[in-house]
């Protein structure tokens, strides 16, 4: 027992010792750790920033930041602009910097790509949304100049004769031409409550001087249906000036009410009309079409082919159409005269459309602005698309509008080439033609010559219609009290010698002198023109187009047409 407990005392002796030893072994161990953990951190230090220069690296000597990243997501836009405010000699605002970045790239693309502020989005909307109070005109600032795009049926500038084509140089006697003045504040000059005044300078091309105007604010028409009427007893008319969002149910029901009145044969004048919103379109056009027949089918790089067939519900599948168009007439409005004239459904009338074939989606942002992108390209039932060619620029592309006014297209459409590549063929084997608007069945050219220059004239500096207004002012309850009903006014009033005299002394006291040719060439023309104006100033656009159509030439062709059958 003895020998037992001292091996037992001697074991742990042992124990004890070697635990000694192993904690001494594991102290030394971890000194040596944190007398090299400086040069670790040093070398993992040096190894990092040497990674660093592969992604950025900064030149002492010129001080320009050059950025390599590779990675698809770097943003260099957002540090090109970071950098020029942050370090950029004076000071700049980045917000400004972003919208010219973003004009910029969208300058690159096709010419209706575009950008709106978040100043100019809501009264870009409003004629296709809702009232406004203005002058009435659709504008675009091109080279630096406010350029009349669209004039708005019966509203103020159209009445004094503003026309589009017309350049704005000034407002209230400030110059606005050439002085980068943006969309914004071209509204703000020319907007305002109603019956207030603004005086406006014009340059016309067709013109050496400057015209000046006085225009009187007013509330703003923005239906989509300016007049719809019968011509007789089995002829409707129907002018439809834009395809904003009430255009089905306005033509619904005006379609409804002249079938009441007998309508068979339906005149659709679409002249001037520059388009508008797509899906009203192709409900318009489902009133004429039979059940899947196609209307129109859209394609774009990132958009698969969406097609657009009628269905069962239109209203005006078996009557006869005539659809008028002329170079003004874009976008929608060229959809409905395609689909018409690729399914052999009716006869357009007129000459060349505008040839806008593309569609945009429009992106609202976080700030309230908005991009408006073209996505696809439209094509009517044969497969055509009739977008023109923008390939030489955007100033070449609005270019070729005026120029069809100088190369000859308005009085011949010889002057009109397609290549055979753009050779397309209707199920009844009609030819027609892609890539530059819809080439109308029937062409009616513009009358030129030295004879129409005394009635350009004075349709350009608007006297006729300035002449109408004061003979109207001037006897209004006497006019109101004489034709208490349009059928009256239409009927019985006329144009007396002693009238037609007084206004061409009128004429002359503005400067447009006396010519006894243009008088007998156009005499009928502008008679007929005063009458209108008047008949606007008491009962509106159903005063204004029954008198006009009467001698207007596209209007009385497709008349004829009718009567053939």
């Amino acid at each position: 027992m003895m020998e037992y407990g001292l091996n037992r005392r001697w074991k742990k002796k042992i124990l004890m010792s070697k635990l000694k030893r192993d904690k001494k072994e594991m102290q030394k161990r971890k000194n040596r750790f944190y007398i090299y953990l400086p040069l670790i951190l040093a070398c993992v230090l040096i190894i990092g920033m040497f990674l660093g220069t592969k992604l950025f690296t900064v030149s002492s000597h010129t001080e320009n930041k050059v950025f390599n990243f590779s990675s698809e997501r770097y943003n260099k836009i957002g540090d090109v602009l970071n950098f020029i405010v942050q370090d950029y000699v004076d000071s700049v605002s980045g917000e400004k910097l972003k919208e010219d970045a973003i004009m910029g790239m969208l300058n690159d693309l096709d010419p209706h790509s575009q950008y709106i502020s978040a100043d100019e989005f809501q009264e870009m909307k409003e004629p296709l949304l809702g009232n406004f109070e203005g002058i009435g005109v659709e504008f675009r600032i091109v080279k630096d100049t406010i350029t009349i795009m669209h004039i708005i049926p019966g509203g103020p500038s159209e009445k004094i004769g503003i026309i589009a084509g017309d350049r704005i140089v000034k407002i209230d006697d400030s110059l606005v031409a050439g002085i980068g003045i943006t969309n914004r504040e071209t509204i703000g000059k020319l907007k305002g409550e109603r019956e207030t005044k603004v005086k406006v300078d014009i340059w016309r091309p067709s013109l050496k001087d400057m015209i000046q105007f006085t225009i009187t604010r007013d509330i703003i028409p923005l239906y989509s249906i300016d007049i719809s009427y019968m011509v007789n007893d089995s002829v409707g008319y129907i002018k439809l000036s834009k395809f904003s969002a009430t255009t089905p149910a306005e033509f619904e029901k005006a379609l409804k009410e002249l079938m009441d009145q007998g309508m068979k044969k339906m005149i659709l004048d679409l002249r001037g009309n520059v388009g508008g919103y797509l899906k009203s379109a192709i409900s318009l056009a489902d009133e004429f079409l039979i059940n899947n027949q196609l209307i129109v089918y859209t394609e774009g790089k990132n958009r698969p082919r969406q097609f657009a067939y009628a269905s069962k519900r239109g209203k005006f599948e078996n009557g006869e159409v005539i659809v008028l168009i002329d170079e003004g007439s874009a976008s929608a409005s060229e959809i409905i005269a395609g689909a018409i004239q690729d399914n052999d459904r009716g006869i357009i009338i007129g000459r060349r459309s505008y040839g806008k074939g593309l569609v945009q989606e429009e992106l609202e942002l976080l700030d309230g602005s908005a991009i408006r992108l073209t996505v696809a390209r439209y094509h009517t039932p044969t497969g055509r698309c009739i977008q023109k060619s923008y390939e030489d620029g955007r100033e070449e592309y609005y270019k070729e509008f005026y120029e069809r006014f100088t190369n000859g297209e308005m009085q011949n459409p010889d002057s009109i080439r397609f290549p055979d590549s753009l050779k397309y063929y209707t199920k009844n084997g009609k030819v027609v033609y892609g890539g530059g608007g819809i080439m109308p069945d029937i062409y009616i050219p513009v009358k030129s010559g030295t004879e129409y220059v005394f009635f350009n004239k004075l349709v350009n500096k608007g006297l006729i219609y300035q002449y109408a207004f004061d003979y109207y002012d001037t006897r209004r309850e006497e006019m109101h009290e004489k034709y208490k009903t349009l059928d009256k006014y239409v009927t019985e009033f006329q144009i007396s010698d002693i009238m037609f005299n007084d206004f061409l002394d009128f004429a002359e006291n503005k400067d447009v002198e006396k010519d006894q040719i243009g008088i007998e060439t156009s005499g009928l023309k502008i008679r007929n023109l005063m009458k209108a104006y008047i008949g606007r100033n008491i009962y509106n656009n159903a005063g204004f187009y029954p008198v006009f159509n009467e001698k207007d030439p596209v209007f009385i062709r497709a008349v004829e047409e009718f009567t053939k059958n």
